[in-house]
This record gives C-alpha cells, structure tokens and sequence, in this order.
C-alpha cells in the first residue's frame, strides 16, 4: 500500500509539472520574469535524473513476477502513467534544450545532455516493455545495458566536433541564425576537424585576423597529424582531402 500511495502521490505532482509545460513550452506562453532559457533547460535537464531512478526504484519494488496475483489492480495503471508522465518531461526536457541551443548555440555538454535523455527516454520505454511482458529485472538491467554499449558505440564513430562547428556557425548571429555572436575561441578549440566550418565562417561574413590566425594554427595541427603515423586517422584523412579540393574562399569585400 505505501508504493501505491507513494505512486498516486507522485503522479499527482508531476500532473503540474506537466501541466507548466504544456504551457510555457507546447503553448508558446513567455517565461516569467527573471528566467532564462539557461536556467530553464537545467532545471528539466536536473529533474531527469531523478525521475529515472525513481521510474526505475517503482518498477524493481512493486512489479514481481512472484507476486503479481497479490498487486492491487491500480498499481499497474498507476505505473503506465507514471512511466508516460516521465516520457512526457523527457520530450519536454528535449524542447527546453533545444530552444537553449537555438540561442546559444552546441557545446558537446549540450550534447551529452541530449544523448543523456534519450538514454532516460530508451529506458523508460524498455520499463513499460518489462511490466507489459512480464519480463524480469534481470532482463530489464540487461536491455539497459545493451542500448548504453550501443550509445556508446555510436558516439565514438560520429565526428562531433564537425557537428558542433558547422552547427554553430550556420546558426550564428553572423549568418542570419537565431544564436549568440560566434565563439571564435570555442570554435578554434574544436580542433582541426573544426576547419570547414571555419571556411565557411570566412567565407561569408567573418574575415578578422584572429580568425585567420586560429585556421593557421588549426592547419599546422592538421600536417601534424597527417606527418606521424601514431596520430594518423581516418577523420584526418578525410580532412585533409577536403582541404585539398576546397582552398579557402576569400571573404566578401
């Protein structure tokens, strides 16, 4: 009886958590005063954290299969809506950091943080899947440990800091985009693979000398990594066989 009430308690408050939501989010309603869309996207981003362990304590305390003749007929019902209230803060959490992205622009922890919740959103779908299949904890820990190593496996094949560069620069303020001024700094940081977002920075708008001073430094870092075989790679090598059919543009007059 205690996780019955406990669950009746909990999908009652995040009835209003999802109700704000829906407002300030799905409705378009602005946010109050003195809030911003930064401290907005970490609220729900902090929130998840804890949904997920207490989605994932609920189901391992309330649903055995040894007992299940003894559980009382709301508590499964009350554990879908619980799960699909979480699924919705999830969707709601992916909004709130998109609109934060909108403005000021990709980092790889705004990354993280998208990969983050839809590992939360996977899991909370494989909870519904163990309750509607009857299946054990085991096989639940099991299938959340599959889609981390395929996660896993998928983010150390993609190129990143390509994405993050091109992303920033087609949607920054010197591009017509909705973001912030450009990084430049941040965007040097990214490394060498950062190089074609760069041309294309100095080629439509941006041609000041840090600019072109930074690209210099990143293509000396570039002939490095092509020179040694210990830090020679496949980016590297598709890198550089982008730089030698794309020359720099010359920036508008």
């Amino acid at each position: 009886m205690t996780v019955l009430r406990s669950l009746i308690l909990f999908n009652l408050l995040f009835a209003v958590q999802s109700a704000l939501d829906l407002v300030y989010l799905w409705g378009g309603v602005a946010l109050p005063d003195g809030l911003t869309y930064a401290s907005y996207a970490h609220r729900g981003a902090y929130a998840l954290i804890v949904t997920a362990l207490l989605a994932a304590a609920f189901v391992l305390i309330a649903i055995r299969p040894t007992d299940e003749k003894r559980q009382p007929r709301l508590l499964r019902p009350l554990l879908y809506l619980w799960v699909g209230q979480n699924l919705l803060l999830v969707v709601s959490s992916m909004l709130r950091l998109k609109l934060y992205i909108d403005i000021y622009l990709l980092t790889y922890w705004r990354v993280a943080a998208l990969v983050w919740m839809g590992l939360v959103a996977i899991g909370l779908i494989l909870i519904v899947l163990r309750i509607r299949l009857n299946r054990s904890h085991r096989w639940l820990v099991r299938m959340n440990l599959l889609a981390l190593t395929a996660t896993l496996y998928v983010c150390a094949l993609t190129n990143f800091n390509a994405i993050i560069a091109g992303y920033n620069v087609a949607h920054s303020q010197e591009a017509g985009g909705k973001g912030v001024v450009l990084d430049i700094c941040y965007l040097a940081s990214l490394g060498p693979q950062a190089l074609p977002a760069i041309d294309r920075a100095i080629a439509f708008h941006l041609s000041d000398a840090h600019l072109s001073l930074r690209r210099a430094g990143l293509l000396e870092m570039q002939a490095g990594d092509m020179a040694s075989w210990r830090t020679w790679g496949f980016r590297s090598w598709r890198l550089q066989q982008y730089l030698n059919t794309h020359p720099p543009s010359s920036p508008p007059s």
